[in-house]
């Protein structure tokens, strides 16, 4: 396999490039978009595809670098590469009031159209684009716009409320507080000075007062409604006609949608998962990183070009195959090995089961037991989950959870005497009982090791009142038996012999999860209870499966005045019966030499829980941004909390902005939100 732990940056391109810095693009409504542009110096005369990423994260900065790392790159082998801030973000007008409303969809599509009908364009679009542009690229391709040919959609999701940031399993999950805390902060950045003028002021304001908590809105729609319907293309797959590339990483939060959108697409499409966090590809981490922009190149090339690059060739779907590794909140490498598969789902991988046993044995074979354990987890049990979607950013991957499965009920298989493979989504059948009307069960899959250290390889939730659907859940009935299906995220996981495999329940999983409205025991009957794990023979194709070493653009220009860091903390305070998690990140202090222009942001999340008492939950999060050149200084700051009782959400928010050291916009919002079985 080729080394793809060294990037090359590469400065000579079939190409030349010329870089249109900042340009606008007028909308219908005569609000103006910005945008960056990489192209061909010829492209005038010649000619070429565009490549669009349109996304609110600031052109100018803060994705600046990863910018051009990409996109001068592609535009070198002869691609228009188009960088377009949603309107209220960076120095597009407007105001950014939520995530994916029809006005932005509709932006895009007729950026798309003002695209094609540039004489430097031949006519033919692509979009790509991670997170949010990965979103926004799946549900534009769904509007059908004309121009629009193909996609590369990198951790995004296909169902906005089953697979995102805001829900898991109808869980309410902690990281829909922490990613509105973040959009909160950066919705209440300025647009440059330099670029736009006397007008930053204005616009500046019309952000800080208009853009809104968006946490209220994600609260007040607790169940799979029409919010999330919108711009979820599982509604309607059929919608989507253009070829999809669909990337993520197992350390990602976005890792199942792959799966669900070969299988549910009717168009040419490839799937990859490699083992990175919420990361393109050649930067990706944990490792190997790979040569993705060269395979973004093979896939344009193919789609928009017209040009036989073998690709199609391939494998439907290959994944990064992950072999045991000891428990760690960050790893630099993952060990393992690519494979793939020619359609999906595989008919090569069979579900196995594993019956739940008395002894506490998961068992390949013979007859489930017929007993009945009764758990009822301590809250403290999720302080060593890590993040829903790990950013490698502090370190945010599970810890050791030998603690964790102390406050859960645990099955093991003996000790591996060969290895066991698995490729898909394992998935629990559990009968079981429960002592209130909403409660929810947590489900991990782990990897123990001969010295006993254990690593979770797996996991999902449900809101037991979701055990039916996700739009109309219903109360259960204390003491009454469900059946109930509770799927894991999928994932690629190879357990060597001597090894053993371990399945955990718990009631709660905080603060990864926001926990039922009170305390509950959960009684698990093992008869009808069982394990399906997705098993797969190594094959000796797999070994054909490989990558070339990581190529990218120089970056910009930066002087690093202060560097990045981050630490998770978990304070345990025994004579108060109390644990936080502290989570710190400091993205440093950059300078952008070209443009002199100087930018910091940090921010701290704050999770607490009295360990018996279910109204101390609090989550509590503070952000701060600069912007600063030549002596002018814009700076914000916001503080989010959230608490509950079990009748009700309380959110309380904060918002000051300054200009030098005078606060020039406050703005506070305390808002009481009822539970709807979450």
């Amino acid at each position: 396999m080729p080394d793809t732990t060294s990037t090359h940056i590469k400065t000579d391109y079939p190409h030349p490039v010329r870089v249109i810095e900042h340009t606008t693009i007028t909308m219908s409504d005569g609000v103006e978009l910005a945008a960056k542009i990489w192209l061909p110096e010829d492209a005038a005369s010649r000619p070429v595809p565009a490549i669009l990423e349109y996304i609110p994260y600031r052109k100018r900065d803060w994705t600046s670098i990863r910018d051009t790392q990409m996109h001068a790159y592609v535009a070198g082998h002869g691609y228009a590469c188009v960088r377009v801030d949603l309107r209220g973000s960076g120095e597009s007008e407007g105001v950014l009031r939520d995530e994916y409303l029809a006005l932005e969809l509709q932006d895009g599509v007729e950026i798309i159209r003002w695209l094609t009908e540039r004489d430097w364009c031949d006519g033919k679009v692509g979009m790509v684009g991670i997170s949010w542009g990965g979103f926004n690229g799946l549900q534009i391709a769904a509007l059908r716009p004309p121009g629009l040919a193909a996609i590369v959609t990198c951790c995004s999701t296909d169902d906005r409320y089953a697979d995102d940031v805001h829900y898991m399993g109808g869980c309410l999950l902690g990281d829909n507080l922490s990613w509105a805390s973040i959009m909160f902060g950066r919705n209440g950045d300025p647009p440059d000075p330099r670029l736009v003028g006397d007008s930053w002021r204005q616009q500046w304001r019309r952000r800080l007062e208009n853009s809104g908590l968006w946490l209220e809105t994600w609260l007040r729609h607790q169940h799979r409604d029409a919010y999330w319907r919108h711009g979820s293309v599982c509604e309607d797959y059929a919608a989507i006609e253009v070829p999809v590339f669909a990337v993520s990483g197992w350390a990602d939060g976005y890792s199942n949608a792959v799966f669900r959108l070969l299988a549910g697409l009717d168009v040419p499409r490839l799937g990859l998962v490699g083992p990175w966090s919420h990361k393109y590809p050649h930067v990706g981490v944990p490792g190997p990183a790979i040569g993705f922009l060269q395979e973004m190149l093979r896939w344009w090339d193919h789609w928009l070009k017209g040009r036989e690059t073998q690709i199609m060739d391939e494998p439907m779907v290959r994944v990064w195959m992950q072999d045991s590794a000891a428990p760690s909140v960050g790893y630099a490498m993952r060990p393992g090995r690519w494979v793939g598969e020619p359609s999906w789902p595989s008919a090569q991988i069979e579900a196995r089961s594993y019956a739940l046993q008395s002894s506490g044995d998961l068992a390949r074979e013979g007859e489930p037991d017929d007993e009945v354990f009764t758990v009822q987890s301590p809250l403290s049990v999720g302080l060593f989950a890590g993040k829903w979607c790990s950013y490698s950013a502090p370190p945010d991957l599970p810890d050791d959870q030998r603690e964790e499965d102390g406050g859960a009920l645990v099955f093991d298989t003996p000790t591996l005497e060969r290895a066991v493979e698995i490729f898909g989504a394992p998935a629990v059948e559990l009968e079981l009982a429960v002592s209130e009307p909403v409660a929810m069960v947590a489900v991990r899959l782990s990897d123990v090791r001969p010295d006993g250290a254990v690593t979770r390889v797996s996991y999902g939730l449900l809101n037991l009142t979701h055990r039916d659907s996700h739009a109309n859940p219903t109360a259960l009935e204390p003491g009454k038996r469900y059946r109930v299906r509770v799927e894991l995220n999928h994932i690629a996981q190879r357990f060597p012999a001597g090894h053993r495999i371990r399945l955990a329940l718990s009631t709660s999983y905080w603060p990864l999860a926001w926990p039922a409205p009170r305390p509950f025991a959960l009684e698990l009957h093992t008869r009808a209870s069982r394990l399906l794990l997705p098993e797969r023979e190594a094959r000796p194709e797999d070994q054909h499966i490989s990558y070339a070493p990581v190529e990218m653009a120089a970056p910009p220009a930066v002087t690093v005045l202060a560097p990045d860091e981050g630490s998770w903390r978990v304070i345990r305070d025994l004579g108060r019966n109390e644990s936080t998690l502290v989570v710190s990140q400091d993205r440093g202090r950059l300078r952008f030499d070209d443009h002199d222009w100087e930018v910091h942001s940090s921010g701290e999340e704050r999770y607490r829980v009295h360990h018996h008492d279910w109204s101390s939950l609090r989550g509590e999060t503070t952000w701060q941004r600069s912007f600063e050149r030549d002596g002018w200084r814009v700076r914000t700051r916001t503080r989010t909390r959230l608490t509950c009782d079990a009748e009700r959400f309380y959110l309380d928010a904060e918002l000051d902005a300054y200009e030098g050291e005078r606060r020039v916009f406050s703005k506070t919002w305390c808002e009481q939100i009822e539970r709807e079985l979450v």
